[in-house]
């Protein structure tokens, strides 16, 4: 009898035999395969015991419909938060801002009635003149208390206010800028649209109103006069407005008073110089990014000058003994409607230290 694997009528002739034969368990004769029992599924056992020949495809799941719609809204959210953050931005965009004005300039000169009074100390001076109470330096110029607007924060109005006082600082007090020598620290705080106005006055001075040196900064004339004394005595106020809803408007008006010499002569008795310099300003959120400034106007009274020097390039003082020199300051033609009116005063009594 054959083994469990053998065909029903025995291992076929000439072919290979043996459980070692390794094709024993995959070659079949004609007999095993009549042997065979066949069995066909009914339609109905098909479909219930085995797997259908065409896979279903799993039904659509409707929530991927919500996910897009919320992915959409999400990114219009999003773009929406952009563009109003763009518009609300604390700086604003340098493509919106208003034209930066010119500054407009007046240079009064203040002829003294008589002798300009001198003495050999400078302090003594000081204390017998209407300068004994102000303050040395840039403690003449306080900050106010800052407080916000209706369209600048308490900080934004902060930064305002110390980046003129800066620029009233750098243009009065330092002596390299006073003497002519330098005007780079007070040029790097000017709006970078008034630069080209800004060089061309000390490239070209003109008293035109527009290009006057001494309407940017004190500037004296560094061949007629020098520092006696370096503590520079001052007085003075600043306001906050706003001039529009982009724009912070500052007002400044200080008195400055110097003691000066003959230049070369340390020995020569010293005498006051006074100016008032009433500046406005203007910055707008730009100029709060950079810390810089927009002058706008510049009403200057300077005494003792004398009414027929030229003072557009330099402030030209009447020193210890000097009188005023008879003339009268430059004509005016009614006809220029650009050329502005030649000004000049004459320096009060009271204003000069008793001496």
């Amino acid at each position: 009898m054959g083994g469990p694997g053998d065909p029903p009528e025995g291992t076929p002739e000439g072919g290979p035999g043996g459980a070692e034969d390794e094709y024993r368990s995959v070659v079949f004769d004609e007999s095993f395969v009549r042997a065979a029992r066949l069995q066909e599924f009914s339609a109905k056992e098909r479909m219930a015991d085995h797997t259908p020949a065409v896979r279903r495809r799993p039904p659509l799941h409707r929530g991927l419909g919500r996910q897009a719609l919320l992915l959409v809204l999400l990114i219009a959210v999003a773009f929406g938060t952009a563009i109003y953050m763009g518009v609300r931005h604390p700086y604003g965009s340098a493509q919106t801002r208003r034209p930066v004005e010119s500054l407009r300039i007046t240079v009064i000169p203040l002829a003294p009635q008589g002798k300009v009074p001198g003495a050999a100390d400078a302090e003594s001076l000081y204390a017998r003149s209407p300068a004994a109470p102000f303050e040395t330096g840039a403690k003449g110029i306080p900050l106010p208390p800052s407080r916000s607007t209706a369209h600048f924060s308490d900080s934004q109005v902060v930064t305002a206010l110390t980046t003129v006082k800066d620029y009233i600082v750098r243009s009065s007090l330092y002596p390299e800028v006073l003497t002519g020598r330098e005007v780079r620290p007070a040029r790097s705080l000017i709006d970078s649209d008034q630069l080209d106005q800004f060089d061309q006055s000390f490239d070209h001075p003109a008293a035109d109103g527009r290009h006057a040196p001494t309407g940017w900064v004190i500037r004296i004339d560094p061949a007629r006069a020098q520092l006696a004394d370096d503590r520079i005595r001052v007085l003075g106020s600043l306001e906050v407005t706003e001039a529009d809803s982009a724009t912070l408007e500052i007002t400044a008006d200080h008195t400055f008073v110097y003691a000066l010499r003959p230049t070369g002569a340390a020995d020569a008795p010293a005498s006051l110089f006074t100016v008032r310099r009433a500046l406005t300003f203007h910055l707008d959120r730009d100029d709060l990014r950079t810390r810089q400034v927009q002058l706008i106007t510049s009403y200057v009274q300077a005494g003792p000058l004398a009414c027929a020097e030229d003072s557009a390039a330099y402030l030209r003082p009447l020193l210890a003994g000097q009188t005023a020199r008879s003339g009268a300051p430059a004509g005016t033609n009614p006809y220029e409607t650009d050329s502005p009116t030649a000004l000049c005063g004459t320096l009060a009594t009271g204003a000069q230290p008793r001496v």
